[in-house]
């Protein structure tokens, strides 16, 4: 029944944004208008049992579909408290009314999936977590938005149910989005005013962690003296050389898998001899899981990176740092090598934009999936316990086609069924699609990433998955996939056939040429 419940909760999304692309942010003959986006941080204190209080950060992006209706994808981590490592990825989801120039009246919907930290199984049950909010919101142009209200939070096969006052800041901006894989009307054609370019990266990392050997695990015992990460970061220039950035990682060998960080920071960049440059960077975000003892679960990390490019878009960069934990022993020596993406955004505002100042950049394919995938036992160790019982996950994949056929593709999941609370995956991989009728296709895919928690036997965290999915297009934007497939630990017994189910939303994006 809840699966049922989830999958209806994202279908609903995916069509409330179908028709607020149809409706709020139509393709003029003259241009685009630009859609309202925003980055919010939510910050908490959820009551636990036994009287525990758990500190809570909350990041979103979050899409404007109408005037009135918001959608987006974010994640909860505690940083305060005992449960480090616990740590939810989501859907969301607002409605506002304008009171004023100023303010307006807001009440919200997420539905995640997570857990984490030993013990959590029974505070998160099978993962599901649903949190609602209500409050009130004040602009202020120059920097940002404050809100203040009220959440409900529950897991409803687990144990927590709280009530909390929350603070939140968000930040405005304006992302240039086109519905569908058309190509757009006028692209290529010259004008003399051209929207400018805004500089982002996006990488590939490979992360190993040295740990002292003073450092401990949450049971007391000592803490395996390295461990190895894999994910994903992006980084977003203010100017030539200012940045913020925001990445992801999960172990994927050692001897802590299930462990997990979200870290947003800032760094500068100063270039050095020719097309090299070296970084410097901080940041702080929730970690743990994995038996690591990040006590409450904040992570602070600072280092510094040489960056050398290789094409005018391909970079490797090497960077050396160090994380730790302020509330416990956990801290490690940091060493990555990272692969680079550079790429321009167009810099936008409310305002419309004009086809022919587009003539700078191209407009890629891209597609975003919400994703339900069921996993089923195909070993007979394949968890430490309920080893007869299946783990349902809730997701969102991101697909970027290179070609009309061949795409990339990354996936992050939660478990929210099958008494996996703390279960999550981070992937990334290729496919390929193949139309077999105006409406129908077939695709392929496969991904290697990091996973662990919730009891599954994923030995170091590396994982592998393989996809066969047969699809229908209900419309030039949005499509549903059912999907088949088999995903394993590299080192470990853990071994499961999937049975998915997604709806995805096809648009362009444009980037400088």
């Amino acid at each position: 029944m809840k699966s049922w419940l989830v999958a209806s909760l994202c279908a609903g999304g995916l069509c409330w944004t179908s028709i607020g692309y149809a409706q709020g942010n139509i393709e003029l003959p003259a241009g685009l208008n630009p859609t309202a986006t925003t980055w919010r941080l939510t910050s908490e204190t959820l009551a636990l049992p036994g009287g525990e209080k758990m500190g809570m950060v909350g990041g979103d992006v979050m899409v404007d579909v109408s005037d009135q209706l918001r959608l987006g994808v974010g994640s909860y981590g505690a940083v305060r408290g005992e449960r480090g490592g616990f740590i939810t990825l989501g859907l969301a989801g607002e409605w506002r009314q304008r009171l004023s120039p100023s303010w307006l009246v807001h009440t919200g919907l997420f539905v995640g999936a997570g857990g984490g930290r030993g013990g959590a199984s029974a505070l998160s049950g099978g993962g599901l977590m649903l949190r609602t909010d209500l409050g009130l919101t004040y602009e202020l142009p120059s920097l940002g938005n404050f809100a203040f209200g009220v959440s409900h939070v529950q897991f409803p096969s687990g144990e927590i149910r709280s009530t909390q006052p929350y603070l939140r800041y968000e930040y405005p901006f304006y992302s240039l989005l086109s519905p569908g894989w058309d190509t757009p009307p006028g692209a290529g054609m010259a004008d003399g005013a051209s929207v400018l370019s805004h500089h982002n990266e996006f990488a590939l990392v490979a992360r190993s962690y040295k740990i002292p050997a003073s450092v401990l695990r949450a049971d007391g015992q000592p803490q395996h003296g390295s461990m190895q990460l894999v994910g994903v970061e992006w980084l977003s220039y203010l100017d030539p050389h200012w940045f913020i950035k925001l990445e992801s990682e999960g172990a994927a060998g050692g001897q802590s898998n299930g462990y997990m960080q979200i870290l947003a920071g800032a760094g500068y960049r100063q270039p050095l001899w020719r097309d090299s440059a070296v970084k410097l960077h901080v940041a702080a975000g929730p970690a743990g899981g994995g038996g690591a003892d990040t006590g409450g679960g904040l992570l602070l990390d600072a280092g510094v990176s040489l960056q050398q490019n290789l094409s005018a878009r391909t970079a490797v960069e090497f960077s050396l740092g160090e994380v730790r934990a302020p509330a416990r022993s956990f801290r490690a020596q940091s060493a990555a090598l990272k692969l680079n993406y550079q790429f321009g955004l167009p810099g936008v505002s409310a305002n419309p934009v004009a086809w022919p100042a587009l003539a700078g950049f191209d407009a890629e394919s891209l597609r975003v999936r919400v994703a339900n995938q069921t996993y089923f036992k195909a070993a007979p160790q394949w968890r430490n316990q309920y080893v007869d019982q299946s783990v349902s996950n809730l997701g969102v994949q991101l697909d970027y086609f290179v070609t009309p056929q061949w795409f990339v593709t990354g996936q992050g999941l939660a478990a929210y069924a099958g008494q996996a609370g703390a279960y999550m995956t981070g992937q990334l991989g290729a496919g390929v699609q193949q139309p077999l009728s105006q409406r129908w296709f077939a695709e392929g895919e496969a991904l290697l990433g990091a996973a662990g928690g919730g009891g599954l036997a994923v030995g170091g965290g590396l994982v592998g998955q393989v996809n066969a999915s047969m699809g229908y297009r209900w419309s030039k934007q949005l499509s549903v996939l059912a999907t088949a497939g088999r995903i394993q630990a590299m080192r470990g017994d853990f071994k499961a056939n999937v049975a998915g189910l997604s709806l995805a939303y096809q648009f362009n994006g444009f980037v400088q040429k």
